[in-house]
């Protein structure tokens, strides 16, 4: 479902988006992630955030207030870019599911435009068998903790992580 052309709320999701990658065009790091959520970024417009994160109101969604929780636990909200491998919600207004290849392959080439010259960490399996790693767990079933503490390794390490050149 791509959400940013169809469908209530499409051009607010649109300028959300725009306004956000305007905002973090000088983010030094890049957390990439599997899909939107069917309560995150299918309505928010905002990957790896929540309708009720941007105003109070609406559905949360678990993943993005651990990795908002986490990012501003290490000092840094404001120099992370948000994206996922497959930027439009595969799955219904209900439910999520995985993305197929096709829908990776497709997707891959947004996140490695805004990959360039930053460091990428990538958020769950999917995300790193697409783009390569580091990888750090995904913080949905239970993985909270361990995607605080594999992110906080790589970050307090500046582990070299790969750069994409297109």
């Amino acid at each position: 479902m791509n959400f940013y052309r169809s469908g209530a709320g499409a051009a607010l999701r649109r300028d959300r988006l725009a306004a956000y990658l305007e905002a973090r065009a000088g983010a030094e790091w890049l957390l990439v992630g599997e899909a939107p959520g069917y309560r995150g970024a299918r309505i928010s417009g905002v990957p790896f955030t929540s309708e009720r994160q941007l105003t109070g109101s609406g559905p949360a969604e678990a993943t993005a207030t651990i990795v908002h929780r986490v990012l501003a636990e290490l000092g840094l909200t404001d120099d992370v870019l948000f994206w996922n491998v497959v930027p439009t919600h595969p799955g219904t207004a209900t439910s999520n599911r995985p993305p197929t290849w096709l829908e990776v392959k497709t997707g891959r080439a947004f996140a490695e435009e805004l990959a360039e010259g930053r460091r990428v960490i990538c958020v769950g399996r999917i995300a790193e068998e697409a783009l390569g790693g580091p990888y750090v767990r995904h913080p949905s079933h239970g993985g909270g903790q361990a995607f605080g503490r594999m992110l906080a390794t790589i970050v307090a390490r500046r582990t070299p992580v790969r750069f994409f050149s297109v």
